[in-house]
């Protein structure tokens, strides 16, 4: 079932947030920070997961069924695991088959190699190795062939595929076996290890949408704010692609006006950016329970198991776990490539709405299937990937600038504030060259030098 955006009339009373997002502020270049003398801040503090929020921790507890303390306990354990699995996965190099967490405080890191010989290096690290066929960019480039399958022909009985790093394999959400099996052979995989997983579930847009604020497209459609940016000086806020197109005109939560869809993609991907006025300003604010407020500090990119907690205005505040990286689904409107796949609930009117991991924005709600009631899987479209396609800055709480360096050394390009980082990218800082660990929007704050959770000295 497909949910349309909510057609309102100029006399309809509709229940709505506080403002969310708002227009731009200038930048401002400061030099980097010096490192504190004495340890190097942890991944936990670096990220901010040893100051959570009382109203994520409350969302996680309810959701997740945990005490505050085990709440606690695993938004810094999901901190550390990342920063070790991105030292693991550089060090590792092609062998390297993906990590996740699990367990109730997501205690457990395993990391997954396809030599044996890696298991003592493995759990040198406090990981559990396992040794796998597949490599990560294996599975990747063999999903990569059923997308090409997909732009070739329609996938309505196969709308989800993905790369299940647990499992090691690729899995296809199929109506039926046949369809499956179909769309497996149309991308040249058949004899290859590739799950089917029949259901009668379709995900759809989940569009008539808060995430923190209300916006109106066009005096008739409504739609979520997700994240606010700026790019250079003018502000706004990413959101989804399916809620309009560039060009469209867009009124807050007062009906006041506010801005135009700068740029807007869907299907292919579903992401989009609103340019607000000046009565807007941007702030790191994400709506949780009881008219709260939680601040964003990043984006560096959850692992699979890590809690995600989501806002919206049908459903409000809630949370679960990252399923997938890089899954695919077929709307009926089209197909959208490079979605994380989640166990959060929502409903129709949740779209575009932000997703968190503790203080760092995850991204914006883009579709699912399920409720609220009997529980769902929800889609979202990763921030970082908006934030590069768009030439976007994240508005955090620690939005310390620095001045971009324009020179390169040995190879690798210099590392600059506002760049967004593939885990494993290697940069060059001060003639020192460093090798991201977790993919990442580097701020000021976050320069190599003083964030070992982000950035390995090679």
């Amino acid at each position: 079932m497909v949910f349309r955006h909510a057609r309102t009339a100029r006399r309809s009373a509709l229940t709505v947030l506080g403002a969310l997002v708002l227009a731009g502020l200038p930048h401002a270049a400061v030099a980097d920070p010096t490192p504190a003398a004495g340890p190097a801040p942890s991944a936990a503090q670096t990220l901010g997961a040893d100051k959570p929020s009382p109203q994520l921790l409350a969302a996680m507890e309810r959701d997740l069924e945990l005490d505050e303390g085990q709440a606690s306990e695993r938004l810094v354990n999901e901190a550390e695991a990342g920063s070790r699995a991105g030292r693991l996965r550089n060090a590792l190099g092609d062998r390297f088959a993906g990590a996740w967490v699990r367990g109730k405080t997501s205690g457990e890191l395993t990391v997954a190699t396809t030599d044996a010989g890696d298991t003592a290096a493995i759990e040198a690290q406090g990981a559990t190795a396992r040794v796998v066929p597949r490599t990560l960019a294996g599975l990747k480039a063999a999903k990569t062939e059923l997308d090409a399958a997909a732009a070739r022909g329609k996938t309505s009985e196969t709308p989800v595929w993905y790369v299940d790093v647990p499992k090691n394999r690729i899995m296809v959400q199929a109506t039926s076996q046949e369809a499956g099996a179909a769309f497996v052979k149309a991308a040249g995989l058949e004899g290859e290890d590739v799950g089917i997983r029949i259901t009668t579930v379709r995900p759809r847009l989940m569009q008539d949408i808060t995430g923190g604020d209300a916006f109106y497209i066009d005096d008739a459609a409504r739609c979520s704010v997700g994240f606010s940016v700026t790019k250079g000086e003018q502000g706004g806020f990413v959101t989804a692609g399916h809620c309009g197109g560039a060009g469209a005109t867009t009124t807050g939560y007062d009906r006041t006006a506010q801005g135009t869809f700068q740029a807007s993609t869907f299907p292919g991907v579903d992401m989009a950016w609103v340019g607000t006025n000046e009565q807007w300003t941007p702030t790191p604010d994400v709506k949780a329970q009881n008219g709260q407020d939680v601040q964003v500090t990043g984006s560096a990119e959850a692992l699979v198991g890590a809690s995600v907690c989501r806002s919206g205005s049908t459903t409000g505040w809630h949370c679960g776990a990252i399923e997938q990286h890089d899954a695919s689904v077929s709307y009926p409107e089209g197909r959208v490539d490079g979605l994380t796949r989640t166990t959060v609930c929502a409903e129709p009117g949740d779209s575009g709405g932000p997703y968190v991991a503790g203080a760092q924005a995850q991204g914006v709600t883009s579709g699912g299937s399920g409720n609220c009631t009997s529980g769902g899987t929800t889609f979202y479209q990763p921030v970082n990937a908006m934030l590069g396609e768009f030439g976007l800055t994240l508005t955090t709480a620690a939005a310390a600038q620095t001045t971009p360096d324009e020179q390169q050394e040995d190879g690798a390009q210099a590392w600059t504030a506002g760049q967004v980082y593939e885990a494993g990218t290697t940069v060059t800082r001060d003639g020192v060259r460093y090798q991201c660990l977790q993919t990442h929007q580097a701020q000021g704050a976050w320069a190599p030098a003083s964030t070992p959770a982000l950035w390995q000295r090679m």
